[in-house]
């Protein structure tokens, strides 16, 4: 018997995860038993990172030794060294360059594979990523890739390897902060796809790559810097009414406000917003003029919706402030939503039924001709 679903697979459950969840309603979203927002604010990346990939958070001790086994990871392997300046003259974007260079990392199908050995492709592939994105992003600019420095934290050297130079701390942790929020939300196309492949038996790695084609896409991972350039666009004040009107007269999607589950403020955007305003700007003041404006007009002209600034609208502004070029605020993000697309496709590869739905063919009827067989 076949069950019609909702498009988009709308609040159907298909699985069930110990990793977290997202509260749309109630405006919150948790890692396991901890307030992800809360964890953004106490703890380390990797103190986070930590608890995806062992299920609990560290000790002190732990947490020292998990630092130094990720950081000694982000050396890239020599075949993938080689290659990433052919990848980065094909004028690929970011994304599809690390889908590219991250398929030729070593990686045992977890079908047959022990968890130990699991979890280890897991730890590489998280490591390796942010190495990966830097180094190109740096060739495509003509400049020589700079060597991760095993001495700084995960956020750190994320910007070291960008920009060629040490951050300042609070810059450090801004995207630090910014990185634990992003790690992982709830069941999203991109951990969904994740799962998919983690279903057939496939490696980490094809689980990996096939989330980041998913990712990529401007309805999902690709938006932080489409939200900034709204904000260009607007140029001033006067012209966020006329402006946000002209938008939704043409049926065009705000970037950076509304989320497909919550129906208040997207904690990680007000997260955000608190650490920008921590470093008032005049870009700083503008987004929180704009923000507010648009979220009344929103109201106006689209009532009942609860449209409200998401993780992308500040995640933009942020990244600004730390010195990020806008070709790599969603690299920035995949590099904290790694970790989440291996603890599912991790937690998917206990599971030995492949996910397999059908489709309702409602095409022309086929002609099936008789064979006069009885």
């Amino acid at each position: 018997m076949l069950i019609d679903a909702p498009k988009g697979l709308k609040d159907v459950v298909v699985t069930t995860t110990l990793i977290g969840d997202v509260n749309g309603a109630a405006g919150y979203y948790h890692y396991r038993e901890h307030d992800a927002i809360e964890l953004a604010r106490t703890r380390s990346f990797e103190d986070v990172w930590f608890l995806f990939a062992e299920g609990r958070l560290p000790d002190a001790a732990e947490s020292e030794l998990f630092r130094e086994r990720t950081a000694a990871l982000r050396e890239l392997p020599a075949g993938i060294g080689e290659v990433l300046p052919a990848i980065a003259r094909s004028g690929v974007t970011p994304l599809a360059g690390l889908r590219t260079a991250l398929s030729m990392l070593p990686s045992q199908p977890m079908w047959d594979a022990p968890m130990a050995a699991r979890r280890a492709d897991a730890l590489r592939v998280c490591a390796v990523t942010p190495t990966v994105l830097a180094a190109l992003h740096r060739l495509k600019l003509g400049l020589d890739p700079v060597e991760p420095r095993a001495d700084l934290s995960t956020s750190a050297n994320w910007l070291y390897m960008i920009t060629g130079a040490e951050p300042e701390a609070w810059q450090s942790r801004a995207v630090e902060q910014y990185l634990i929020a992003t790690i992982d939300h709830g069941f999203n196309a991109s951990t969904f796809t994740a799962r998919v492949v983690a279903s057939a038996g496939a490696d980490v790695v094809s689980a990996v790559t096939a989330a980041i084609g998913t990712f990529s896409g401007p309805l999902h991972g690709g938006a932080p810097d489409r939200a900034l350039e709204s904000l260009d666009l607007i140029g001033t004040p006067d012209n966020i009414d006329p402006w946000v009107r002209e938008q939704i007269e043409r049926g065009n999607r705000i970037m950076g406000f509304g989320h497909a589950v919550y129906r208040t403020e997207d904690p990680r955007a007000r997260l955000l917003r608190e650490i920008a305003r921590q470093h008032g700007t005049p870009l700083v003041e503008f987004a929180t003029t704009v923000e507010r404006r648009v979220t009344e007009l929103l109201a106006e002209l689209k009532p009942g919706r609860q449209l409200y600034a998401n993780v992308e609208f500040y995640a933009g502004v942020v990244m600004e402030l730390c010195g990020i070029p806008r070709e790599m605020f969603t690299p920035t993000f995949a590099c904290s939503r790694v970790i989440g697309w291996c603890a599912n496709a991790l937690e998917q590869s206990e599971d030995t039924k492949i996910i397999r739905p059908v489709a309702r063919y409602t095409g022309p009827q086929p002609k099936i001709e008789k064979t006069g067989i009885k």
